[in-house]
């Protein structure tokens, strides 16, 4: 062998393996994302921008070493199913999926995926984990309610209008099937604020707005709207029904307070999609779902729409102004 080719052949031999690990340490992994709203809502493009401004923040760069396939099922159960089939069929590295009902959809496609979830309430129940400490399987995230959160809501509908007697609890039980569990609490705590809670089901958008007319046929009314993918993708018809038979309603998130609606109490929507990142991050880097802790909002806002509630003729009291967050006017 002639000098010239062995060096180029030793050269080679060592040059091989370090270019190699470098491929290997760039490889583009792959991020499912199944969101249970719709890409045209106001919400969306901001829950997405803050889960990739968190990737990035941890060095993921959509198009080097990631790529992120988005769908959106517009609170369409049999949109979820088919979207969660899809996703699992690219065989992912792991998948982001908001909302209860999004994430049993990807259960049922799927157990061997990693899932991280946000905006999941009581993850216990649906069996996603084994406890919020320990999830065992291939999911945890984080969430964003505990059932208790239902009596607060039901305290703020009474100080912001202290006249009501009856409290209409709206929820679409097929998105929302741990709406019962927030039922119980505002039925235990009704009493002691002398207000009756009438359950109001829906599932459609005639339904919802049929059912909130008739429940303001009786005089000192108001709503309590639950968390619920339904009651989220159809907020402008609530906002719109409530405002026409001028009933005061407590929302769960400040999205409702910014398209029209009079007050919210509940976490920030979009913190938990930034946060979701750093799960994604120690998965990607080997860490096993089983072994990452359910994780709780870091913090609750109260906002308020006086806009709104001028028009409904309320006049808020200082104890919520003390305690608001965030004034809409």
């Amino acid at each position: 062998m002639r000098r010239r080719e062995f060096i180029a052949l030793v050269g080679g031999a060592t040059v091989w393996p370090v270019a190699l690990g470098a491929q290997q340490r760039e490889r583009l992994r792959r991020v499912g994302v199944l969101m249970g709203i719709a890409e045209s809502d106001a919400d969306a493009r901001p829950r997405a921008n803050a889960f990739q401004q968190g990737l990035q923040e941890l060095g993921w760069n959509e198009g080097q070493n990631i790529r992120i396939d988005y769908r959106w099922a517009a609170a369409d159960p049999e949109r979820m199913r088919a979207h969660a089939v899809e996703l699992v069929a690219l065989a992912p590295d792991l998948i982001l999926a908001n909302t209860t009902p999004v994430v049993v959809a990807l259960r049922q496609a799927t157990r061997t995926i990693p899932i991280v979830f946000v905006q999941v309430v009581d993850p216990i129940g649906p069996g996603f984990v084994s406890s919020l400490a320990r999830p065992g399987g291939n999911i945890t995230g984080y969430v964003n309610f505990e059932f208790s959160m239902a009596g607060k809501w039901l305290e703020t509908l009474k100080k912001i209008s202290p006249g009501i007697t009856r409290a209409g609890i709206v929820y679409n039980p097929e998105t929302a099937p741990f709406g019962a569990a927030f039922v119980r609490v505002i039925d235990a705590a009704a009493p002691s604020f002398a207000v009756d809670a009438v359950r109001i089901l829906v599932r459609t958008v005639p339904e919802l707005e049929n059912g909130i007319a008739a429940f303001a046929a009786k005089p000192d009314s108001g709503l309590i709207i639950l968390p619920d993918l339904f009651n989220t993708s159809h907020r402008d018809a609530i906002i719109a029904v409530a405002a026409r038979h001028r009933l005061p309603a407590v929302y769960s998130f400040r999205y409702f307070v910014m398209a029209g609606g009079l007050i919210s109490y509940g976490p920030d929507s979009i913190d938990p999609y930034r946060r979701a990142a750093g799960y994604i991050d120690r998965i990607l880097k080997g860490e096993k779902p089983a072994d990452l802790p359910v994780q709780n909002p870091t913090k609750y806002e109260l906002v308020i729409n006086l806009k709104t509630a001028k028009a409904l003729g309320l006049t808020v009291p200082p104890t919520i102004l003390a305690r608001v967050d965030e004034v809409i006017e």
